[in-house]
């Protein structure tokens, strides 16, 4: 696996949980701007 890809792996990775967690406190607006950021960090997997 290139770094490059390893790397907008962990990005997803880390999006994802920052949603989790923000959705959990209560940030629900945070929370969705967290999966968008995650989403199009994702768009370079593809």
């Amino acid at each position: 696996m290139p770094l490059s890809r390893a790397a907008w792996i962990a990005t997803v990775l880390v999006a994802l949980v920052t949603a989790a967690l923000l959705f959990l406190s209560g940030y629900n607006g945070y929370g969705v701007l967290s999966l968008a950021v995650g989403a199009s960090a994702a768009i370079n997997l593809l």
